[in-house]
């Protein structure tokens, strides 16, 4: 049961132990799924590499330190953005005309012009010649100090590692959102003080439909607490201080999803958040976001994150709550290696790859676990070096808390035994309402007692050849390579629109927030991106 708040949790933290190849999986057709999944990707990076979004080009003020909002609330972002795209376009991005106008005007910074344009008294150009060199060189200065400030976040990351200690893995992964900021952050600490290795601040409903990022500290959210830079930097000095206390750095993260992906990646970054939820393919599929805008800032955002040294977490793990997850178990695998594809082309190590996957099964079914077993195993010896983020049971928790505390149990057993690396905590009370104090406590209970007890039979199991385990993993590894011919032949966003992933139909030219993407022109300059694909950051440091 809840155990006093500063109490420790108790019981050793052992390391898991490293987990051998146990599938004997065929490198050659190991090889050949990747190659379909960088054939079925190149078109999508290709596009993306084509195309801004109104969210990249907020991004691009907010990491030269842009932030605030005009009297109604709308970010300062935002009204610089449309004020730009409405008299010049955006087909060559924000930066050359807001520098020109910062410059012409004798703005002090970009906040009071931004004010300017919401109330219509700035103009805007594109600038050519001594004009355009003059605001291309202003951009990169202000842009520079924004990177040498996530850079520094990293440094500081790494020293508060070294002052207090990594908790070994895998890493129990706790959500905490009440709506309320200031409710969080003593929920938080009480959850890190419980064993909780990383919390993660869920967003309030419906902020991924939000085209733009509320400001400030917030108290009222539904189902969670709003994503913004000051609860950002709230949240990490609170977990700043418990991880002093411990002695361990409890880990931050947050959702980079929805409309404004870019913008809070950024944020994310200034403000030394270690792990976002960045999926590829989530917000098209659970929140009808139009796949091309997805798409093209999925790669900005992965690029700042592995910039910034942030892990990304994917949602494959969503699919299985709608699509079955024995029939579906091979379009997991086929998203998780498109978005390994889309993340090392984007800059990501494989250390940063969070690959999502799921315990959702249905228990009813014979063999259950060792289903399972068979899908964890192939995730684990497909990404030998990601840290894999493993989901617990959620669609088939029925109400009946004991039943639910046992089937928490069965996937933090597969979830040692398989080598997974975060772990989110399951609670016994799953969609019944939001977790209390004490479910929490009675849930990373049963994670210690697990790993305590069992940790050590990761080195011990060993499927048999041919039996249950080793051929349903086969099979899956054979469908996912099926299907990614298929996709690579048709196209993503096709297969997309035929509901591939999730059961869902998403066209390419449907949802939300396709008004927000445009093709970019000759002449297009984003200094972030510059920096971002490395071509200036030795010039941007110097200047």
């Amino acid at each position: 049961m809840s155990k006093p708040a500063d109490h420790a949790p108790a019981g050793p933290r052992q390391a898991g132990p490293a987990v051998p190849p146990r599938l004997g999986l065929d490198p050659a057709l190991v090889g050949e799924a990747r190659q379909l999944a960088a054939q079925a990707g190149q078109p999508i990076v290709d596009m993306a590499r084509a195309h801004t979004t109104v969210s990249v080009e907020r991004a691009v003020l907010r990491l030269a330190g842009l932030s605030g909002a005009d009297a109604d609330g709308m970010p300062l972002a935002n009204r610089l953005v449309d004020a730009v795209r409405e008299q010049v376009g955006l087909e060559r991005g924000v930066a050359l005309p807001a520098w020109d106008a910062l410059l012409r005007g004798g703005y002090p910074d970009l906040a009071a012009l931004a004010l300017d344009a919401a109330a219509g008294k700035a103009t805007f150009r594109v600038p050519a010649g001594d004009a355009a060199r003059a605001a291309r060189d202003a951009a990169r200065r202000a842009l520079a100090g924004g990177f040498a400030r996530i850079d520094a976040n990293r440094a500081a990351r790494e020293a508060m590692i070294a002052q207090t200690s990594d908790p070994p893995k895998p890493w129990i992964y706790l959500i905490v959102a009440t709506g309320d900021i200031r409710e969080d952050i003593p929920q938080a600490q009480a959850a890190a003080r419980e064993g909780a290795d990383v919390i993660a601040v869920i967003r309030s409903t419906g902020q991924s439909l939000l085209d733009y990022v509320p400001e400030g500290a917030t108290r009222e959210g539904y189902a969670g607490t709003y994503a913004t830079q000051e609860n950002f930097r709230l949240m990490r000095a609170a977990l700043d201080e418990v991880s002093r206390e411990l002695g361990r750095y409890v880990r931050l993260t947050n959702y980079a999803s929805g409309l404004c992906m870019p913008e809070i990646a950024a944020l994310a970054a200034l403000e030394r958040l270690d792990m976002m939820l960045n999926d590829s393919m989530y917000g098209i599929i659970f929140r009808d976001i139009n796949p091309r805008r997805t798409l093209i800032d999925q790669r900005f955002s992965r690029q700042v994150h592995a910039r910034a040294g942030i892990i990304i977490n994917t949602g494959e793990d969503n699919y299985l709550t709608t699509a079955d997850a024995v029939d579906g178990a091979h379009t997991v695998i086929v998203s998780q290696l498109l978005n390994e594809f889309f993340g090392r082309e984007a800059g990501l190590a494989d250390a940063q790859l969070g690959l999502g996957h799921a315990f959702e099964i249905n228990p009813e079914l014979p063999d259950s676990f060792l289903l399972e077993l068979a899908h964890a195993l192939l995730v684990r010896e497909l990404f030998p070096g990601a840290p894999l983020k493993y989901m617990p049971p959620t669609k088939h928790m029925t109400g009946n808390i004991f039943a639910g505390y046992l089937l928490d149990a069965f996937f933090n057993l597969a979830a040692v035994l398989t080598g997974q690396e975060i772990l989110l905590v399951g609670m016994m009370t799953e969609g019944i309402h939001t977790p209390f104090l004490s479910d929490r406590d009675l849930a990373l209970e049963n994670v210690r007692y697990v790993r305590n007890a069992a940790g050590g039979l990761a080195g011990s199991l060993r499927p048999e050849p041919g039996g249950l385990i080793d051929r349903r993993a086969r099979q899956v590894l054979d469908e996912a390579i099926r299907l990614l011919r298929t996709i690579r032949d048709q196209g993503l966003l096709s297969a997309i629109a035929e509901g591939t992933f999730g059961i869902t139909r998403r066209p390419p030219d449907g949802g939300r927030g396709l008004d927000g993407v445009i093709a970019k022109a000759d002449g297009y300059f984003n200094p972030a991106s510059e920096i971002l694909d490395g071509s200036t950051i030795q010039e941007g440091a110097a200047r």
